[in-house]
């Protein structure tokens, strides 16, 4: 593993950064104005894509999956993400990530091939805005998004496609290292053949992340030989 080219692809919810329910809210705010009661919502979004959340809203009030209704909700959401995060007083960096991507900036520094990219379901414009509020954003050069497919295992095939286009090889050439905090991660990642290391920060204990490779309880524990073998 150590002379073959990695992309490594960070989940953000719950991995990078805790908006403290603004994604949460936001969302039920564009539910609310598609007449899909806050009782719908009742569910984890744990792992989920963004197009995934709105759809099962859908289906739990009794809707029809109508794409135009299902495109329009996540317009909204993006509208109240966007005024919700400035004023979430719950929002945090976790510990472990500034000093986990500095460890891997300064292996590309020394002329590691390594891709450092984003594996999520969020919309690439809400990846944009949760990561902006802490200026992290500008870290990751591309991404697998909610907006590449509704099903984490193809956005994150997309994700590795893109990182290993920026280091100049195929797919098939890289090492993928898929970082996330829920079990919906770890199935992904299994499913593409990619590596996982699973982070129980948020709402998953370790013990529903066992097929993941490495299991810690924070990003603060991550090594780089967790990443690069």
């Amino acid at each position: 593993m150590r002379d073959r080219p990695v992309v490594v692809l960070f989940d953000i919810d719950g991995t990078l950064v805790t908006c403290g329910g603004a994604g949460r809210r936001a969302m039920e705010r564009a539910f609310d104005e598609h007449t899909l009661a806050r009782s719908t919502s009742d569910f984890s979004f744990g792992g989920m894509t963004d197009r995934a959340i709105v759809r099962e809203a859908l289906r739990r009030g009794e809707r029809d999956v109508d794409d135009a209704i299902l495109e329009a909700t996540l317009e909204r959401y993006l509208t109240h993400l966007a005024d919700e995060l400035p004023r979430s007083t719950g929002y945090r960096v976790l510990e472990g990530v500034h000093e986990t991507l500095d460890g891997l900036e300064r292996e590309v520094a020394r002329g590691r091939r390594i891709a450092i990219g984003l594996g999520t379901g969020n919309l690439v414009r809400g990846a944009e805005l949760k990561l902006r509020v802490a200026d992290l954003w500008g870290r990751f050069g591309f991404g697998g998004f909610g907006s590449d497919h509704e099903d984490r295992a193809r956005l994150l095939d997309h994700g590795r496609s893109r990182g290993a286009a920026e280091l100049g090889v195929s797919s098939e050439d890289v090492v993928t290292v898929v970082i996330g905090d829920t079990p919906r991660d770890v199935s992904a990642a299994r499913a593409i053949g990619a590596r996982c290391i699973a982070i129980a920060s948020g709402s998953f204990a370790r013990d529903t992340m066992l097929d993941a490779d490495v299991t810690l309880d924070s990003m603060r524990e991550v090594r780089l030989d967790h990443l690069l073998g």
